[in-house]
């Protein structure tokens, strides 16, 4: 076991002893050692680092629930002091509008859909609970269950709302104790990334435990060739994402929003996998629709023309004077609350701002998954799956 662990578990216990003794330190009052008020921050940091892994033990509940409540115990003085007070503190919204979808009695036909997840409670109704409804509204003769791959983030809304959600092995495990016959998989990722392989490795472990297991597309389909290559999926997701960018923009079209100057930036996360060519082709795909005023760009500069700087200079080269950033991911999450609409200096909302380039800069925080025409696309690669 890592020494993090080690340390953030002995915490736990530390601190349950603490609230339960009506103590600060697990030992009784009079032995004057109570903790400062950094020691006893600095404790729950170590339990918020002990249960920030990728990785489910047996110890993951216990510890859950252990920092939860040394959370709890402190003052507001002191959780200010924690090295990560929004993970605990910070309001994403209401988890109780949230359904984790892990009932067992799934019958013989089941619909797992899987996230990478969010611990934005409002985002992950919005967006991910958006695409599970309308796949269960879509095939009413399959079970919707859910998973996520995050095992950070399922301990992250556990911990914070006691929400419990099916990592990949628990999910796969329940359809085989319910006796599943026949499972596709849906995903909600973007393209065939790293989360996508991963994903597909954990569902062949099992590929003998039921009939039939069939994994559907992901919203971008196929990767293709080259950095032009485009297909009808990528053709739908920038229809559907820049009408609704221009809409929640206030523009009748998008012709409209070109003609007052703006440009829209769609944000995506990017990667270092070869699907990363992905971003390059929905560049392509909006110079072949003629949006010429629609730029994509990622969080982690891969590939290299989608960096915010590379995107900054694109889009001030074209001659637009304000800017319209919206992120390119299923989920409004973490990315799109701070990487690119926070107040940070190396945010894309202060980088664009700060480059003087630009008269206005916006930005609309909603994730793909609310759009029901990205929910459609999803909805159509299932089908494409069950008919296999």
């Amino acid at each position: 076991m890592k020494m993090k662990k080690i340390l953030g578990f002995l915490c736990a216990a530390l601190l349950l002893c603490a609230v339960l003794t009506g103590c600060s330190d697990g030992q009784p009052e009079d032995n004057n050692t109570q903790l400062t008020d950094q020691e006893a921050a600095d404790q729950v940091t170590a339990m918020i680092d002990a249960i920030y892994v990728q990785e489910r033990t047996d110890e993951t509940d216990a510890q859950c629930e252990a920092a939860k409540a040394a959370w709890d115990a402190l003052t507001d003085a002191q959780k200010d002091l924690v090295e990560d007070p929004d993970y605990f503190g910070r309001d994403t919204g209401d988890a109780a509008a949230d359904d984790p979808l892990n009932a067992d009695g799934i019958g013989e036909n089941e619909l797992l859909v899987a996230s990478f997840g969010t611990s934005f409670n409002d985002s992950r109704v919005a967006d991910i609970k958006g695409i599970e409804d309308a796949l269960a509204a879509a095939y009413p003769d399959w079970s919707v269950r859910r998973a996520f791959t995050a095992q950070i983030i399922i301990n992250h809304v556990q911990a914070r709302d006691g929400e419990k959600i099916d990592n990949m092995q628990q999910a796969l495990e329940r359809a085989v104790a319910n006796g599943v016959k026949n499972l596709v998989i849906q995903p909600t990722h973007l393209m065939h990334g790293a989360e996508y392989d991963e994903l597909s490795d954990a569902v062949a472990a099992y590929q003998d435990k039921f009939e039939s297991v069939r994994i559907a597309e992901p919203l971008l389909g196929q990767v293709g060739d080259s950095a032009t290559t485009v297909n009808a999926d990528k053709q739908a997701v920038a229809e559907a994402i820049t009408a609704e960018a221009v809409q929640t923009a206030g523009y009748a079209d998008l012709a409209a929003a070109k003609a007052d100057g703006v440009a829209f930036v769609f944000m995506g996360h990017g990667t270092s996998h070869t699907a990363k060519v992905s971003y390059s082709q929905m560049q392509a795909q909006m110079a072949e629709l003629g949006y010429d005023n629609v730029f994509i760009g990622t969080v982690e500069g891969e590939p290299e023309e989608t960096s915010c700087e590379a995107v900054i200079d694109k889009v001030a080269a074209a001659g637009y004077q304000k800017v319209v950033l919206r992120p390119l991911m299923v989920v409004a999450g973490d990315h799109a609350s701070n990487d690119m609409a926070g107040d940070d200096e190396d945010s894309w909302k202060s980088m664009f701002n700060n480059s003087g380039k630009f008269t206005s800069v916006d930005t609309q925080i909603a994730g793909l998954g609310r759009i029901p025409a990205i929910q459609a696309i999803y909805v159509a690669h299932t089908a494409a799956a069950i008919a296999e």
